[in-house]
C-alpha cells in the first residue's frame, strides 16, 4: 500500500504488520501515534511531545445507520434523510416540502425556511439529537437578498452557541425551492 499523502509530508513508509497486533490502522500521525476507526494507541515515545488531534471516519456499512422518519419528507432521490455514524447525524438538504402531501407550504421565503427548520427537527428527534446538537449547517439559497429574511427565523431555532454556519446562493434548488439547509449534529454520549 502506498502512502502517498503521508509521504508528500516526509512520514516514513509504516511496517503494517508489526503495528496490526497494537490496532487496526487507519492512519499515522507526528507524536509516535496511530489512529484506528475512532480509537487512539499512543505509545510513550519520548522523541516527539506534540500533541495532535485526529478523526478519522469509516464508510463500512455496520459503522453507519439511516435515519429514516415520515414526519419529514422523503429523499428525493437514491440518498438518505440523514445517516448516523460516528456518533455524528449528517442530515441531508431539507425543503420546504410538507410531508403528508411532498408540496411545498407555500411559496415564501419565510414559510419555506420554517417548513424546512420543521423538517430537520423532526429528523433530528427521529435520530436522537435536537437543534441544540447541530454542530455545523450550510444554507443554499436561490437569491442572497433572502439573506436577512432566513438568518431572523434561523435564529429562532438554534441556541448559543449557534452552529458553525456557511451560505450560498446556487443557480437553482430542486423543485425551484427558494431554500435548502443540511446540517451536521453530535449525538450524545450513551
Amino acid at each position: 500500500m502506498a502512502w502517498c499523502s503521508l509521504r508528500s509530508l516526509n512520514v516514513p513508509t509504516i511496517d503494517m504488520g508489526a503495528l496490526r497486533t497494537r490496532s487496526r490502522l487507519a492512519a499515522v500521525g507526528i507524536g509516535c501515534a496511530s489512529v484506528a476507526g475512532s480509537s487512539v494507541w499512543r505509545s510513550s515515545c519520548k522523541k516527539h511531545s506534540t500533541p495532535f488531534a485526529c478523526l478519522s471516519t469509516s464508510a463500512v456499512s455496520n459503522l453507519k445507520e439511516a435515519v429514516v422518519t415520515n414526519k419529514a419528507p422523503a429523499a428525493l432521490g437514491p440518498y438518505s434523510q440523514a445517516i448516523k455514524a460516528n456518533n455524528l447525524v449528517f442530515v441531508s438538504g431539507v425543503l420546504g416540502l410538507v410531508p403528508e402531501t411532498g408540496k411545498f407550504v407555500s411559496d415564501t421565503i419565510e414559510d419555506q425556511t420554517e417548513q424546512v427548520l420543521k423538517n430537520i427537527g423532526e429528523i433530528l428527534k427521529a435520530s436522537g439529537a435536537d437543534y441544540s446538537s447541530v454542530v455545523k449547517t450550510t444554507i443554499l439559497l436561490a437569491d442572497l437578498k433572502d439573506f436577512k429574511t432566513v438568518n431572523e427565523i434561523y435564529a429562532k431555532y438554534f441556541p448559543s452557541p449557534a452552529p458553525a454556519r456557511a451560505t450560498y446562493q446556487v443557480a437553482a434548488l430542486p423543485l425551484d425551492a427558494r431554500v435548502e439547509i443540511e446540517c451536521i449534529a453530535a449525538l450524545p454520549n450513551a
